[in-house]
């Protein structure tokens, strides 16, 4: 008889039990004070009694990472079919795209600043260049990875070009395309909130920074604990859409 194996998001929230309370043995154990390190119980405290002002935040910056990041993986995903169905553009292209990924966006922020001035188009527009370079080097890769016999057998009996792109590149980039996706989605976050330390008044990043500013380690966790939330949902969000995608392509 097999034994039954936990789902494999177990591990993950078995993990984040484990750290909750090793972070509140530390604090109890060694008497932290709370203008460090507030107990979890605190931070539970603090979102509980203000359950609005995180929601609205959140609210603030998940409209933020699903536009920018909708925008960013859509352009990228078309800059990378683009470059990886003209062998030339890809010789061209590719090591920008290599050097834009690694390239801090943080960077581009006082650009855009100067640019676009402050707003919801700037951290929207922010976000999507946090996710556009990825995506588009995943999706670049990918589509280069069709084998040169299934190409041959399509130019043989004379298949359309969408109906390769379609039919045999799509599902041999898949992989590479899902795992551009899971990038993206935690970058969209990551985005979102160094936007808002930037470019905008409302928001987790904005609540982050204020908190910090005061010196409410609190309110900073706390909003911290919603920001890993979103990204956590995000994130589970694409590995589902990538399993469904999978067992239908199988």
């Amino acid at each position: 008889m097999n034994p039954v194996r936990p789902p494999e998001w177990g591990y993950s929230v078995a993990a984040l039990v484990g750290a909750v309370v090793l972070w509140a043995g530390f604090v109890s154990l060694f008497d932290v004070p709370a203008y460090l390190l507030p107990h979890p119980l605190e931070v539970g405290r603090r979102l509980l009694g203000n359950p609005g002002l995180y929601a609205d935040a959140a609210l603030a910056t998940t409209v933020k990472v699903i536009v920018g990041g909708a925008t960013g993986t859509l352009a990228g995903f078309l800059l990378g079919v683009a470059v990886g169905e003209v062998p030339p553009l890809w010789r061209a292209v590719s090591p920008y795209l290599i050097a834009a990924r690694v390239l801090p966006v943080v960077a581009i922020a006082p650009l855009l600043l100067i640019y676009f001035g402050t707003g919801f188009a700037t951290g929207v527009g922010f976000v999507a260049l946090m996710v556009l370079f990825p995506m588009a080097v995943s999706t670049a890769a990918g589509f280069r990875q069709t084998p040169q016999a299934a190409l041959d057998l399509a130019a043989s009996v004379d298949a359309p070009r969408h109906r390769v792109l379609l039919a045999i590149r799509l599902p041999y980039a898949a992989p590479d395309v899902i795992g551009g996706l899971r990038q993206s989605a935690t970058l969209a976050v990551v985005g979102a909130v160094l936007a808002e330390w930037f470019v905008a008044d409302s928001g987790l990043g904005y609540l982050i920074l204020v908190a910090a500013e005061n010196v409410r380690p609190d309110v900073l966790l706390a909003a911290l604990s919603v920001v890993f939330l979103v990204g956590f949902s995000l994130y589970g969000a694409v590995g589902l859409l990538g399993a469904r995608f999978r067992r239908a392509g199988g």
